[in-house]
């Protein structure tokens, strides 16, 4: 089979449905691990604090149990985000065809709305506190987060 060939696609559902799917659970799963190297942090504790948007600071004191919580919390926030990218390049195929730069203008946009919209609004309510270092870090693991997503919709809507 052609290159051309592999890269038609018919956007059936289950294409869409699985680019969703292998964005957003890969890319949620990877984060997890990036806030760890970031942070410092053991992932107990990286998944309470993502529980802790929801349950506040009772989240740290909920052990194994919130911090699963927090594993479905991410994995549900990384599927839709997977998803409005990929409802997006389902009608914009220039996002597919330019992949790259498309997934890392989603990066910055997801880094944007969950510290300056999504956190301080959460139960934590505070602003991110970067500094240089982690501020280029965090960047940087939103826009690895964005190009898996765009990567994903590539790979099953096609170009």
């Amino acid at each position: 089979m052609g290159q051309g060939a592999a890269m038609s696609h018919t956007n059936e559902p289950g294409d869409v449905l699985a680019a969703i799917a292998m964005g957003g659970l890969t890319a949620g799963t990877l984060d997890i691990g990036a806030a760890v190297l970031i942070s410092g942090r053991d992932p107990v504790f990286i998944l309470q604090f993502i529980a802790s948007g929801l349950l506040g600071k009772a989240s740290f004191e909920g052990g194994a149990g919130s911090a699963a919580y927090g594993m479905i919390l991410q994995w549900a926030m990384s599927l839709v985000i997977a998803a409005i990218f990929t409802a997006a390049a389902l009608r914009a195929h220039r996002l597919r065809r330019h992949w790259i730069a498309a997934g890392l203008a989603y990066g910055l946009g997801i880094f944007l709305v969950m510290n300056y919209l999504v956190v301080p609004f959460s139960a934590v309510g505070r602003f991110p506190n970067f500094s240089p270092k982690t501020f280029a870090l965090n960047l940087a693991a939103m826009g690895a987060f964005g190009l898996i997503v765009s990567a994903a919709a590539r790979n099953r809507l096609g170009r």
